[in-house]
């Protein structure tokens, strides 16, 4: 078994407890009034994105999420809340220090010996959900879950799910599909990129994410038969026939969109050892990556 296999089937038991963590972390993350941005790179960005449509449309304040990179600092917020599994991210430590004595932040990690912790206010360590892969699974979900079960979000019914993601089997003949499109609404759009994400970096497999409306303006144009399109959450009325129409293969997420986020990890397992890839050794990346003038490159 791969470190990615091994990491993504625990994460039930990981969302447990994050959630019952959450009380205990509630000082570090943000309250309600507050006006929020949610900061990250990569895999922790696209969990950004969910949880500030989450936050917002749960009515507890103005919430934005950015690339780390591309954070706005003449904004003026309450408070920052950035994601990093492995706390050396040099994007996101670069906004905390421009941050610094200007705007409350917290930063949400896996490992708490890293600078990260002299970077932010507050720190919220899922040192239990931490990995030794470089694809990246439970630490993302289960920091999107904390969250989740900060707003009252969260129940066992999501832990049910993501335990019937792992046992139940793959869609049939999705392994051997040759293009995958990922659909989201909402909160799911950036589980449906971070699905996207998931299936390049494990199998090179080409992969496309949309909000599910924007999938009728132009990318329905490459669904065929042998491509698979699947949707993260509930679909827009009649999206499922045109795509039956094409040809391609469509999944419908019957489960919580976070738990079919998991049933997508297997899937991108299953084809890295379908096309002879390993996934804990993804072409051109490493778990963690320094930013240099150099190399251009950053850590997640």
């Amino acid at each position: 078994m791969t470190y990615v296999e091994d990491e993504l089937t625990s994460q039930p038991e990981c969302w447990i407890r994050a959630a019952a963590s959450a009380e205990a972390h509630r000082d570090a993350l943000p309250a309600a009034g507050e006006r929020v941005a949610f900061v990250g790179c990569g895999t922790s960005f696209f969990m950004a994105q969910s949880a500030a449509v989450l936050r917002e449309r749960a009515g507890r304040g103005e919430t934005d999420a950015f690339a780390a990179s591309e954070f706005p600092h003449g904004r003026a917020y309450d408070r920052v809340v950035t994601l990093t599994r492995s706390g050396t991210t040099t994007e996101v430590l670069d906004v905390l220090a421009r941050l610094r004595g200007r705007i409350r932040t917290t930063a949400i990690t896996a490992d708490p010996r890293t600078p990260v912790r002299e970077s932010a206010d507050e720190v919220v360590v899922l040192d239990f959900a931490d990995e030794r892969s470089v694809v990246q699974t439970r630490f993302a979900t289960t920091a999107l879950t904390l969250l989740r079960a900060h707003l009252g979000l969260h129940t066992d019914a999501v832990v049910a799910d993501a335990r019937t993601a792992l046992r139940n089997p793959l869609p049939e003949g999705i392994v051997d599909c040759t293009q995958f499109t990922f659909l989201g609404r909402g909160w799911t759009v950036g589980l449906a990129h971070e699905a996207g994400l998931k299936m390049r970096e494990a199998s090179l497999a080409w992969t496309e994410a949309y909000p599910a409306m924007e999938y009728r303006h132009g990318p329905i144009s490459v669904t065929t038969r042998g491509t698979a399109t699947w949707m993260l959450g509930e679909a827009p009325d009649g999206l499922a026939q045109q795509v039956r129409e094409t040809g391609g293969l469509w999944v419908a997420g019957g489960l919580d969109p976070l738990a079919e986020l998991v049933r997508v990890q297997r899937l991108a397992v299953a084809v890295a050892a379908a096309r002879g890839l390993d996934p804990d050794r993804p072409r051109h990346l490493t778990r963690s990556v320094i930013l240099t003038p150099a190399t251009g490159s950053s850590a997640r």
